[in-house]
């Protein structure tokens, strides 16, 4: 038993020895590979050195130039400059010579011709001026005559053929629409007790019920003629069925709007129909059957949109343009007056804008804008439907305006007319349509009355709103008097 623990305890010990030289081993190699990679790390930390330490050379080199060039370039800079000085001294100096002999020279003509410069220029502009006054008018005056002698005829004869075709009757402008009714106990239903069934009408239609001492009426009033029609209707099948409360209020005024909104499409297809035009997108359809609530003057604007595509057409067939596309455009000119009042803006841009929207041809764009001369025409159709348009709304019968509008109107026109130098007197004849001014003979010649009407036009153009065309005729009488005794 003794012998066999001295064996064990032998051979622990010799594994023992064994594992401490494997450890003392293991050791010496990890000190070993410790030694290789501190040397690894430091043989690349010492060339990582040196790249850093060739670049800083490198770059200080870089900086030493660029410093030695901008030291160069100052130098120049610096040369430059004095020499600039230099110059510029000598021109401050050649001007003020040069001012000094001008000033000398001017008082020397100003002391032979006993006048000063301003008088001397002046009486130089006026001569210029009135030359030139006087050629233009002579000018303006043999091209208007030889115009008006190959043109007047032809443009006379298709103008009144277009008329005598088309020409209809319009109704009157209004912004109330009236309502009748089987009794006056109507209006105390109408009313509701505390005024909630006109307040709820009110509401839903946008527009304002106007009850007062007139029997057996009730008035609508509002600027926007189809909120106006769908509370006409609403108002009368309320009227119709008897039972008059909010509920029964709303659910009516739902059913004319309804109503409206189909009139509105029929009337925009009939409109399609009747001047036999193709492939127009049915949102313009719809927005085309609108305008038979807008009037303008008491024109009527759908019949009128009818009217110069008619007048268009015809014109354009007589000069050999493009029947359709004046036709086309003639329809659609006033499209924006449809919206104009719930958008902002001319309604022209308006309805450039929702023909391009719908993919309308550039052609038929540009009429529309340039009907009113917001933009230029450069096409014979553009020219055409300004023209029809012109030739429905100034011809007998198509429009009419307020009392009030035509006064103010007339007092405008001789206003213009009396602000020019020259004029003696002026009037305001044929409701508006024409302005003949007297003008001094002693002022104003027979080459000055042409001038003198231009300027006259231009101004009313720019500052007045009217209906149609305005005929200004300035008139120059000269008169010899004598007495026989």
């Amino acid at each position: 038993m003794e012998k066999k623990i001295g064996r064990d305890e032998q051979s622990v010990k010799t594994m023992l020895a064994e594992e401490t030289r494997k450890a003392e081993d293991k050791k010496k190699e990890l000190l070993l590979e410790a030694k290789e990679e501190i040397l690894r790390q430091k043989s690349e930390s010492d060339k990582e050195i040196r790249d850093r330490r060739s670049e800083v050379t490198r770059l200080e080199r870089r900086v030493t130039q660029r410093e030695e060039t901008l030291d160069k370039k100052y130098d120049n800079l610096e040369t430059r400059e004095e020499s600039l000085n230099a110059k510029y001294k000598d021109a401050e100096r050649l001007e003020e010579e040069a001012r000094e002999a001008l000033g000398k020279q001017q008082l020397e003509l100003e002391r032979i011709s006993n006048l000063t410069m301003e008088d001397a220029r002046q009486i130089l502009i006026d001569r210029i001026q009135k030359e030139a006054y006087h050629d233009a008018a002579v000018i303006v005056r043999d091209i208007e005559s030889r115009a008006k002698e190959d043109g007047d005829k032809r443009a006379r004869n298709i103008v009144a053929l277009a008329i005598q075709k088309v020409a209809a009757d319009h109704v009157a402008e209004t912004t109330v629409s009236v309502v009748a009714l089987p009794n006056d106990d109507m209006k105390g239903r109408i009313i509701g007790r505390e005024g909630r069934n006109i307040r709820t009408l009110e509401t839903a239609t946008g527009v304002d019920l106007i009850i007062d001492d007139t029997p057996e009426a009730v008035i609508i009033s509002g600027f926007d003629p189809v909120r106006r029609e769908v509370a006409r209707i609403a108002l009368e099948k309320l009227i119709m069925d008897g039972r008059i409360h909010p509920a029964r209020i709303e659910e009516m005024v739902e059913k004319a709007r309804k109503d409206v909104d189909n009139q509105i499409r029929e009337a925009g297809e009939q409109a399609v129909f009747e001047t036999n035009l193709h492939g127009i997108h049915p949102e313009i359809v719809k927005i085309l059957g609108r305008m038979k609530y807008r009037t303008s003057y008491g024109q009527n604007v759908l019949k009128h949109s009818i009217e110069v595509s008619h007048l268009a057409g015809i014109m354009a067939a007589e000069l050999g343009a493009d029947v359709a596309l004046a036709k086309r455009a003639g329809l659609l000119h006033d499209l924006g007056k449809a919206i104009d009042h719930e958008v902002e803006g001319t309604h022209t841009a308006i309805g450039a804008d929702i023909a391009r929207r719908f993919h309308e041809t550039e052609a038929v764009i540009h009429c529309i804008l340039a009907h009113h001369n917001d933009v230029e025409p450069t096409t014979v159709e553009a020219v055409l439907v300004q023209a029809a348009d012109a030739i429905s709304a100034s011809r007998p019968g198509a429009r009419r305006e307020s009392l009030e509008n035509y006064i103010k109107r007339l007092d405008k026109l001789e206003e213009i007319s009396n602000s020019f130098e020259g004029v003696e007197k002026s009037f305001a004849i044929q409701s508006g349509r024409e302005v003949r001014i007297m003008v001094k003979p002693e002022d104003v010649n027979d080459a000055g009355t042409l001038i003198l009407a231009k300027e006259i036009v231009k101004r009313i153009e720019r500052e007045m709103e009217y209906p149609g065309q305005i005929k200004v005729n300035v008139i120059r009488e000269t008169r010899a008097i004598d007495f026989a005794k």
